[in-house]
């Protein structure tokens, strides 16, 4: 079990913590990274998997210069195993929310699914869990950005770039005027 641990340690360093450094490092508004962030991770719960990057980069498309995309598509990365534990959640709200009926998961539920016996009622569960994912969507993303704003304002202020020092205007000593006198 150590050497799962390290192994695990290791890609999390390597696959999250060194690009969030390096994000934190090249200098990115607070306000930016925090929205962008927020986004991110919201858009990354959307409860259909493998859609979550296409959404990112609609909203990289559309926000453009507005939004900080290397943080945008890390919090896309990090919210995965948070999607996958909110599907049910997303789907039991927006079946509550609609009045619908209540999808069963049982194993007799997931065989119909696989054999294609149950198409309408997971055509149904799924557009509870995006209704679910709709009214929620807002509500994260504030909850998000209230938190991110002051996490990075410090974390920005502790690791991003050295504050830039004001030119200064080089002076030019006696030698160097000799040396360019007598050339």
């Amino acid at each position: 079990m150590p050497i799962v641990r390290i192994g695990l340690k290791s890609w999390f360093k390597r696959k999250v913590v060194d690009p969030f450094l390096q994000i934190l490092h090249r200098g990115a508004e607070p306000k930016q990274l925090a929205f962008s962030t927020a986004l991110g991770f919201t858009l990354g719960l959307f409860p259909i998997c493998g859609v979550t990057v296409l959404l990112c980069a609609m909203a990289i498309a559309l926000l453009r210069s507005r939004c900080h995309s290397p943080s945008m598509m890390l919090a896309n990365f990090v919210a995965t195993p948070v999607e996958l534990s909110l599907v049910i959640p997303f789907l039991r709200f927006g079946e509550l929310i609609s009045g619908g009926s209540h999808f069963p998961l049982t194993s007799d539920a997931f065989k119909k699914v696989l054999t294609g016996q149950a198409s309408r009622e997971v055509l149904l569960s799924i557009a509870h869990a995006l209704l679910g994912w709709c009214i929620a969507a807002p509500f994260i993303l504030a909850a998000l950005y209230l938190v991110l704003l002051p996490c990075f304002k410090r974390l920005v202020s502790k690791f991003g770039p050295p504050p830039s020092s004001p030119r200064k205007q080089l002076q030019s000593h006696p030698e160097v005027r000799l040396k360019i006198r007598d050339v």
